[in-house]
C-alpha cells in the first residue's frame, strides 16, 4: 500500500463511512489513531440496516472523542494540565447518521421505520442516511420492490424535514427518479444541507443535485484515471458552481483509492461482510478512514487547486452540508 508523503496532514472530515462494520473489529482502535494522524478530525458512521444501529452507537461510545467527554474530564479533573486535555482531544470525533438503505429494502419493515423515528426523536443524529433509490440489480427494478424504495425514501425525507436534519443520499442508476421525488418534496437542501453520497452520475445529474442544494460526495473512485464520466461530472459541477459544491468521503470499507488496492474486486466489502462472519479474509480488501488524504490529493490534481486551499474549502463545505459549526484546526 502506498504511503502519503505529507509531513503535516490537512484537517479533513470523512463525511461517509461504515467504520462500525465487523471488518474493522480487530484493529479499529489502531485505525482510529491512524486516521487522526492522517488529518481526519471527524468521521460519520452512516446507517443502512436497523439491526446495526446499536452497533454504531457502541462504536461511537468506545472509540470517539466526543465533546461531552472532554467537558466531563475538565469537570471531574479541575487540576488537569493542558497536556492532559490535549491528549484526550487527539483523536477522531465519530458521529452518527441513521437511515434505511434502499439496496436492502426487502430487509426493512414499517416497524423499523417507526422505531428509527423514535430513536431520532430521543437522540438526535447528525443526519438521516443513507437513503434514496437503487436499481443496480434486476431484483431492485421489480415494480413492487422499487415502489417500496420510493415509499421509504419519502418517509425518511419526511423525518428529515420534521427534525430539520440533512440527508445523505444513496442514488444508483435511479438519478432521474430520485430528482423527481426531491423536487416535489418539502425537503430543502439549501436550508437543511445534504450530500449526494458517492456521486456516480453524469454532468447533468451532478449539476441538478448541486442546484437543489446538495454537495457531491467524492470517494476514492476519483483516484482512478479511467473513471472519466465521474471526473468530467465533478469538473463540470465545479466549473459552474465552484469548489463549494464538493465534500469528500472514504465510504469505507468500500471505494478503495487505486493506489491503496492490494487486490482487484468488483463486489462490495460491506455487502460481503453481511454474509461472511469471518472478517479476516476481507481485511486486505478494505478501505480505511486514513486513506482519505488520497481522495484530497487526486481531487486537487483533477481540479488544479492546491491541497491546502482545497482542504480548507472542503471543511467548510462539509460543515455546511451537515449543518455543523466545527472550527477549522490551525
Amino acid at each position: 500500500m502506498s504511503k502519503m508523503n505529507e509531513t503535516s496532514p490537512y484537517p479533513l472530515i470523512d463525511t461517509h463511512t461504515h467504520f462500525d462494520a465487523p471488518v474493522f473489529d480487530e484493529d479499529r482502535a489502531l485505525l482510529t489513531q491512524k486516521a487522526y494522524k492522517n488529518g481526519v478530525q471527524h468521521l460519520i458512521l452512516v446507517g443502512y440496516l436497523y439491526q446495526h444501529f446499536e452497533r454504531m452507537y457502541k462504536t461511537r461510545q468506545r472509540y470517539s472523542n466526543q465533546s461531552n467527554n472532554k467537558e466531563q474530564i475538565k469537570t471531574l479533573s479541575p487540576h488537569s494540565t493542558q497536556q492532559d486535555v490535549s491528549q484526550d482531544e487527539a483523536s477522531t470525533n465519530i458521529h452518527i447518521a441513521l437511515g434505511l438503505h434502499p439496496f436492502y429494502i426487502e430487509q426493512h419493515s414499517d416497524a423499523h421505520l417507526e422505531d428509527m423515528a423514535k430513536m431520532i426523536a430521543k437522540d438526535r443524529p447528525i443526519a438521516i442516511g443513507e437513503i434514496g433509490l437503487d436499481t443496480f440489480t434486476a431484483a431492485m427494478k421489480v415494480p413492487e420492490v422499487f415502489a417500496k424504495q420510493e415509499r421509504f425514501f419519502k418517509a425518511q425525507l419526511d423525518i428529515a424535514v420534521a427534525h430539520q436534519l440533512p440527508v445523505m443520499l444513496h442514488i444508483r442508476k435511479a438519478h432521474a427518479e430520485a430528482l423527481a421525488i426531491l423536487k416535489a418534496h418539502d425537503y430543502n437542501a439549501h436550508k437543511f444541507g445534504g450530500i449526494a453520497h458517492s456521486f456516480s452520475g453524469g454532468v447533468q445529474e451532478a449539476k441538478a443535485f448541486v442546484k437543489l442544494g446538495f454537495k457531491l460526495g467524492v470517494t476514492g473512485q476519483v483516484t482512478n484515471p479511467n473513471a472519466k464520466k465521474l471526473r468530467s461530472a465533478i469538473q463540470a459541477a465545479v466549473q459552474e458552481y465552484g469548489i463549494e459544491c464538493l465534500v469528500i468521503e472514504t465510504d469505507c470499507p468500500d471505494m478503495i483509492p487505486v493506489m491503496c488496492r492490494t487486490t482487484i474486486k468488483d463486489s462490495s466489502t460491506l455487502e460481503q461482510g453481511l454474509q461472511q462472519k469471518d472478517s479476516s479474509a476481507l481485511i486486505q480488501d478494505r478501505n480505511v478512514p486514513s486513506n482519505l488524504p488520497w481522495v484530497l490529493k487526486s481531487l486537487s490534481e483533477l481540479l488544479d487547486i492546491s491541497s491546502d486551499v482545497l482542504a480548507k474549502q472542503l471543511w467548510s463545505n462539509s460543515c455546511a452540508a451537515l449543518q455543523m459549526t466545527w472550527n477549522y484546526p490551525k
